[in-house]
């Protein structure tokens, strides 16, 4: 079984996260470098940094770390007697001191020859929040500053987060030591059993409190309405998230705050469809515009820009704008617009103006201009149809 404590050397709790245990790893593994810290037992405690963070950081690892103590699972190895079974190898069942069955039932059911009980009076980082922001398309376009405001628990302004009152400090529990926990001995038909369970008379804090502070009734936390700026990023996606560091809820025993995760909700555009960083937009020309040629005025998120149509487009034809799109996070670069034209077939059309196109009819060889005819024909071709 394993006799380190892993937790303990990154100075996080069991149920840390994995970034949790990143940022532990990346602190401590800083301060403790060969190259930096100079003072004796540095070299070995990185080493021990670094066996930590291999461990907790492999979710099959850490699972079989907690179960078992070890992280190459319940055995170690093998239950045969050489290295790695109960001959006691590395590896091993060696861990559990030679009592036999009591001892073994003892490690797998809490008792105390396993991995230390982590410190209740460490500190512990609070705990993360979420919080859903809906974001108008325009903001999620050219970014904007607003503030939030949320509730949380924070650290008790009276007692300064100790539950204590005033003048009065806890002390450490008189039943556990300060350890948290209790073990009990149990006889069975295999032997006396050892479990662990937290301290009834502290609750697993290791501390008792005399006299609780009036504001937060001994619990050190008190709820409040928090406000936090907030900078919405240029080119925000809906479902993205944003992590502001702190702005969590209070730790515990001096633990920092924990984190605040804010998702995103954008919401649709009325005249734009939305592809990652590129925008699709729809444009009604006319047909003469189509045929002969034009240069059109197009909006974008920009403000309207001019785009010429060649002469002889057909409906649905696309062009793309180039950085007339979203702009994309963490860059100076933006998307493009893709105009898809559409050529509107003209309606109530005035005595001159159906002259003008039998005219065009002839000309183009077209003779019958009833049902079926050019006029059918040329509202078909301006749906884009053949």
């Amino acid at each position: 079984m394993a006799e380190k404590d892993y937790y303990s050397i990154l100075g996080i709790s069991k149920d840390a996260s994995q970034d949790d245990i990143k940022h532990a790893y990346r602190k401590m593994s800083k301060k403790y470098h060969p190259d930096i810290n100079k003072a004796p037992g540095a070299e070995q405690k990185f080493k021990e940094i670094n066996e930590a963070y291999e461990v907790l950081s492999d979710e099959n690892k850490r699972r079989n770390y907690d179960q078992f103590g070890s992280a190459d699972g319940p055995a170690g190895g093998g239950f045969g007697g050489g290295a790695g079974g109960f001959g006691g190898g590395a590896g091993g069942f060696s861990g559990f001191g030679g009592g036999g069955f009591d001892d073994i039932f003892s490690q797998f059911f809490g008792g105390g020859g396993g991995r230390a009980q982590r410190d209740p009076n460490a500190p512990q980082k609070g705990r993360d929040l979420q919080y859903q922001m809906t974001v108008n398309f325009e903001d999620a376009v050219s970014g904007k500053t607003t503030t939030i405001r949320y509730g949380r628990e924070t650290q008790c302004d009276k007692c300064h987060g100790t539950g204590a009152k005033e003048g009065t400090q806890p002390q450490t529990c008189h039943q556990c030591n300060g350890s948290g926990y209790v073990t009990s001995v149990q006889n069975t038909p295999l032997g006396r059993m050892q479990t662990q369970h937290p301290c009834p008379t502290c609750g697993g804090t290791g501390k008792e409190i005399k006299e609780k502070c009036t504001k937060c009734g001994g619990s050190g936390h008190t709820n409040e309405s928090h406000e936090v700026e907030v900078k919405i990023p240029a080119g925000i996606d809906d479902g993205q998230q944003m992590r502001l560091q702190g702005q969590g809820e209070a730790g515990k025993n001096g633990g920092p705050y924990g984190d605040l995760f804010i998702v995103f909700r954008v919401k649709p555009s009325k005249d734009f469809q939305r592809h990652g960083a590129d925008l699709s937009y729809n444009q009604n020309i006319s047909f003469t515009q189509a045929t002969l040629g034009s240069t059109i005025k197009v909006k974008t998120v920009y403000g309207n820009v001019e785009m010429k149509v060649p002469a002889g487009t057909q409906s649905g034809t696309t062009f793309r704008l180039r950085g007339k799109g979203m702009p994309r996070l963490n860059s100076s670069s933006k998307g493009d617009e893709l105009v898809t034209v559409n050529i509107v077939t003209p309606k109530g059309l005035n005595k001159q103006q159906k002259q003008a196109l039998k005219a065009f009819a002839e000309l183009s060889g077209e003779k019958d201009y009833k049902d079926g005819g050019f006029f059918d024909k040329l509202k078909d071709a301006m749906n884009g149809k053949k």
